[in-house]
């Protein structure tokens, strides 16, 4: 693998540190957008109880805001509880934004390394060809030339295998982050209800 890397020339290494960052962030992004973790099941029940019992206390809604993204949007909502709807529903659009911000967290990196892979494969590949017919001692043997274009070809074949899965965790990543964005919102709003509908 090593050989094939030293001779795709110095792009190729490009695309290696492109892979590495893409594979990481992929890792990352699979460990923290885990459903339990962006939406624990029974958080919204426990909220519930817990404006029901009147014992909303800073200490509660700081370990509420430290439980998950959702939690943080509900904080909001407790901490607001006492408010006009209309702030209320101000107050949890305004940390739903943050939260749907801290979920989107590297999926613009993942989308551009997506993005730019083929384009430095392609690079990679007209820098070798370039190289291959300028070099002074370059043969014309049909041989040596299909060689020569075949170690360029491998920054293209490159790119094209880092780029497709990139995209592919990209779209998926960003589905899922817009999938938790309405459901917090769904719980959220369900939420609002509950408190005005308990004062009418």
């Amino acid at each position: 693998m090593l050989a094939i890397f030293q001779a795709a020339g110095w792009p190729a290494w490009l695309l290696l540190i492109a892979s590495i960052v893409a594979l990481a962030l992929i890792i990352e992004r699979l460990l923290y957008l885990r459903r339990p973790r962006i939406l624990p099941r029974k958080l919204f029940d426990e909220v519930v109880q817990v404006y029901r019992s009147g014992k909303i206390t800073p200490d509660t809604i700081a370990k509420l805001e430290a439980n998950s993204p959702l939690g943080v949007v509900l904080a909001a909502a407790l901490r607001n509880v006492d408010a006009p709807r209309e702030v209320m529903k101000e107050s949890i659009e305004e940390a739903g934004g943050g939260v749907a911000h801290a979920l989107e967290r590297f999926l613009t990196t993942l989308g551009t390394i997506a993005t730019l892979a083929p384009l430095m494969g392609l690079f990679g590949t007209v820098i070798g060809m370039i190289e291959i017919f300028a070099s002074p001692g370059a043969t014309a043997s049909n041989a040596a030339l299909s060689h020569g274009i075949s170690v360029a070809l491998y920054n293209t074949a490159f790119g094209l295998a880092i780029a497709m899965p990139a995209l592919i965790f990209y779209r998926h990543f960003r589905a899922l982050v817009d999938s938790f964005v309405i459901d917090m919102e769904q719980q959220a709003v369900k939420f609002v209800d509950l408190v005005h509908s308990g004062r009418q």
